[in-house]
């Protein structure tokens, strides 16, 4: 044989092998030669799936199937911004690729489960858990468990809600039915140290860590306050604030707890929602004391600020979860009200804030609005959709 024939079969040779091997690899959803930084996930709750968004686009490039029950799913980001680690209510534990719109891996760790968080430096994922209650630990390349701390008071068992990280490998979280927040040092994941905090108030049902880290507060369902500790006093104590803001003397309907991750920071002022009122909280972060209190449309559910603080968002429980409005945080003013959809579930802001993002379940679509001139950008399909999760907060502290 020739030698240019024979290159050119070994030429054509290597290109069919190659040309296989791609055929066999996973498809990207997004090419090669870009980043993460502006992509996201909606969860979509009854089909157990998840849409992958591209919020400079604006445009649903994919989906995720088969992760359950989503019914009440929470997603925390690696430090990539690339993988998510998807908290199922059927106590699955999933780690997706948004690149490939792939599962990555998936374990079944508990029966019943509401949320998770991952450590500061990124190894680390915790599970919150209601049933059997405690919190559990994975590996987060693996997925392997790493450590299973019981939430065990006087021989019972608690549900765990309110689970942030914390600075450290440090995770805090609060035990519904026990009336405790503790704080789990994982530095050494085989041995972790626990702080106790005990008669913090009754049914702490969710709670917040502000932006910086330093305070942690948790809403009280038995009682009209809130529990607040400062993670940087030494030593750390908790403080009751706002005793007497919420259901008052007479006890009202409450057709959905706030969800208080939604809690919004908005320079010295933190505007929170006012359990079963018609109202927003809002509290100055010097003295932790009510300054205001801004008359809305119904139960507020998630109070979320703007980026840069201008501007908060509030959506609402039923009957009003068809509306957002908005508020100015000089005026303290409502300055805009609009309807996206029956059963607004949440909202997102792009991360410099010049849109939001906001899931409607019963009208199966999610709406991009502009923030500033309130227009709507786009709608995009989804199936029963609520949580919306970007990847920017791979780079922020409790979320």
């Amino acid at each position: 044989m020739k030698p240019r024939r024979f290159r050119h079969l070994f030429t054509a040779a290597v290109a069919a092998f190659v040309l296989a091997g791609c055929a066999g690899a996973p498809a990207l959803l997004v090419p090669p030669e870009r980043g993460n930084g502006d992509l996201g996930l909606v969860i979509e709750r009854e089909s157990g799936s998840l849409g992958v968004l591209d919020t400079t686009a604006r445009q649903r490039i994919g989906t995720i199937e088969g992760l359950g029950d989503l019914s009440h799913a929470s997603v925390v980001y690696g430090r990539d911004g690339a993988r998510a680690y998807v908290f199922g209510r059927d106590g699955a534990l999933t780690k997706v690729n948004l690149r490939t719109g792939r599962i990555e891996g998936r374990v079944q760790q508990a029966g019943n489960s509401i949320g998770g968080a991952i450590s500061q430096d990124g190894t680390l994922v915790v599970a919150q858990n209601y049933k059997p209650g405690g919190i559990k630990v994975f590996n987060a390349d693996t997925l392997a468990l790493v450590a299973d701390i019981p939430a065990v008071v006087d021989g019972k068992p608690s549900r765990v809600v309110g689970l942030a990280d914390l600075p450290g490998n440090r995770f805090i979280y609060s035990l519904f039915d026990a009336g405790q927040i503790w704080i789990a040092d994982l530095a050494d994941p085989a041995g972790p140290v626990l702080t106790k905090f005990e008669n913090v108030g009754k049914e702490p049902y969710d709670a917040l860590v502000t932006p910086d880290g330093r305070t942690y507060i948790a809403g009280l369902f038995g009682e009209d306050g809130l529990a607040k500790i400062d993670l940087w006093a030494n030593p750390p104590k908790v403080e009751r604030i706002l005793n007497g803001y919420g259901r008052g003397q007479q006890p009202l309907p409450v057709f959905k707890m706030p969800h208080l991750r939604g809690w919004a920071v908005a320079g010295r002022t933190a505007w929170l929602p006012a359990i079963g009122r018609h109202e927003v909280l809002v509290v100055n972060t010097d003295t932790w004391q009510e300054v205001a209190r801004i008359p809305v449309a119904g139960q507020p559910v998630f109070v979320m600020a703007r980026p840069d603080g201008r501007q908060v968002w509030v959506n609402f429980a039923v009957p009003d979860y068809d509306t957002v409005q908005v508020i100015d945080t000089q005026t303290r003013r409502i300055v805009h009200s609009l309807k996206p959809g029956k059963a607004v579930l949440h909202m997102e802001f792009t991360p410099r804030g010049e849109a939001v993002w906001i899931s409607s379940r019963d009208a199966g679509h999610v709406t991009v609005v502009d923030t500033a001139t309130f227009r709507t950008l786009a709608v995009l399909p989804a199936h029963s959709p609520s949580g919306i999760f970007f990847s920017s907060r791979a780079a922020r502290m409790g979320l």
